[in-house]
C-alpha cells in the first residue's frame, strides 16, 4: 500500500523527523529532541502538530443539518454556526462506536459543515453521511499549550482569538484558513485547516515565532494523561459510547440517528464493563492488550492504553473493567508475564 504524504512532509524531514505509518499516512513520530521533551514542552509553553491526516468531509445544501442530525449522536440543535461539537457515529447492529468526530460548523455558511473523522475512517464517514471528501485540500497545524493562543497571535492575529469549540474562517496572507478552539492534547489551542499551497509558509511562520514540532508519539501520551479516547483502543468495534463512559455525547431525546435502537437497549438494561483510569508503580507502562486483575476475582478486563506519564512520573493506562469497580480498587496488570501493580483512579490523570 502507498502511504499518503502531509503537504508539510518535508518540512519534517528537514526537521530530522522519525517517520512511521499511521491511518495509511507516512506521519512524523518524534523529532530528535524526543517524545518527552515534545510533551513536557505543550504542557508548559507550546507546540504543533500536523494532524492532517485527519479526515476532512465537507457537507453542505439545505438538508445537510438534517442528515448529521439523523446520523450522528449528538444534538447539533444546542449549539450553532461558528462552534464545533463532539459525536459519534454508531453500528447500527450493537451501537459500538465506528468513529468519532468532531463537527465543524462553519461560520461562513449555516448549511455547510466540515466533518472530521479519524484518518482511517474517512471512507465509511463518508459513506454515512454523504458529501466530498476534502482531505486533500488542506492541511491541518494544531497548536496546543498554556502559551498557544499567544503565539499564534504573533503570526496571526485572528487565528489567536478564536474561542474554546468555537469556528472561525480567517485570511491569513491572502490564504482563507478554517480555525477552531479544539485540540486533543487537555491543553488550550487551536487547530487550523491551511490550503495545502499555503501550509508550509504558515509552519515556518510558527516555527520561527517560538512554537516547535512535535510529533504523533508526544500527542498520544499528552492524550493519555487527558483521558481522551483514541479510536481502536478505547472505541470501536465492541466499544459503545455507553462503556467508554461517553453518554453525554449520545442526546436520547433525538428522534433518530444510526444505532439509535441499540444504544437504548444497551442504556435500559446496564453496561456490564466501564472504562477507568489506573495509575501503576514505577516506569514501567502497561500496554494496549494487557491483561486486569482483582484479588478473589480473576482476570476482569483489559488496558486499552496505557504509557509512562512525563508529568506525573509513573505508569498510566485506560482499561475496562466490571461497571462496579470503584475508586482505589487494587489491581494487577501482566506486563509480559510480569505483575505490575496499579489502582483504579479519577481521569483526567492531569487537571489543567
Amino acid at each position: 500500500m502507498t502511504l499518503k504524504l502531509s503537504p508539510l512532509d518535508a518540512e519534517h524531514r528537514a526537521l530530522g523527523a522519525t517517520m512511521a505509518e499511521f491511518g495509511g499516512w507516512e506521519m512524523p513520530i518524534a523529532y530528535p529532541s524526543g517524545t518527552i521533551d515534545e510533551h513536557l514542552a505543550c504542557r508548559t509553553r507550546a507546540v504543533m502538530f500536523d494532524v492532517s491526516h485527519l479526515g476532512t468531509v465537507r457537507v453542505e445544501g439545505p438538508d445537510a443539518l438534517e442528515r448529521l442530525q439523523s446520523t450522528l449522536t449528538n444534538d447539533l440543535a444546542k449549539v450553532e454556526a461558528g462552534r464545533a461539537q463532539y459525536t459519534h457515529l454508531l453500528d447500527p447492529t450493537d451501537a459500538s462506536v465506528a468513529d468519532d468526530i468532531i463537527v465543524w460548523w462553519r461560520p461562513d455558511d449555516p448549511d455547510a459543515f466540515d466533518v472530521m473523522p479519524n484518518a482511517s475512517n474517512t471512507s465509511g464517514v463518508r459513506s454515512a453521511i454523504g458529501g466530498v471528501d476534502t482531505t486533500d485540500q488542506r492541511a491541518i497545524i494544531a497548536v496546543q499549550g498554556p502559551d498557544a493562543k499567544a503565539l499564534v497571535s504573533t503570526v496571526f492575529t485572528d487565528a489567536g482569538t478564536v474561542g474554546r469549540f468555537r469556528v472561525a474562517v480567517v485570511d491569513w496572507n491572502g490564504s482563507m484558513c478554517t480555525v477552531a478552539g479544539t485540540g486533543y492534547t487537555g491543553e488550550a489551542g487551536v487547530e487550523i485547516a491551511v490550503p495545502v499551497d499555503a501550509a508550509p509558509q504558515l509552519w515556518r511562520a510558527l516555527a520561527a515565532a517560538g512554537v516547535p514540532a512535535a510529533g504523533l508519539g508526544a500527542r498520544d501520551t499528552l492524550r493519555l494523561e487527558a483521558a481522551l479516547p483514541l479510536h481502536g483502543h478505547e472505541l470501536g468495534p465492541g466499544i459503545t459510547s455507553l462503556q467508554a463512559g461517553l453518554g453525554w455525547v449520545v442526546a436520547w431525546n433525538k428522534p433518530e440517528f444510526v444505532g439509535r435502537d441499540a444504544a437504548v437497549a444497551e442504556r435500559d438494561r446496564g453496561v456490564e464493563r466501564r472504562l477507568v483510569g489506573i495509575v501503576t508503580e514505577g516506569r514501567r507502562p502497561a500496554r494496549a492488550g494487557c491483561a486486569i486483575s482483582i484479588d478473589g476475582m480473576g482476570m476482569v478486563g483489559e488496558v486499552t492504553s496505557g504509557n509512562f506519564s512525563p508529568v506525573l512520573g509513573h505508569g498510566i493506562a485506560l482499561g475496562f473493567v466490571p461497571t462496579d469497580t470503584p475508586e482505589g480498587t487494587a489491581v494487577v496488570i501482566d506486563v509480559r508475564g510480569k505483575d505490575l501493580p496499579g489502582r483504579v483512579a479519577p481521569t483526567p490523570f492531569v487537571h489543567r
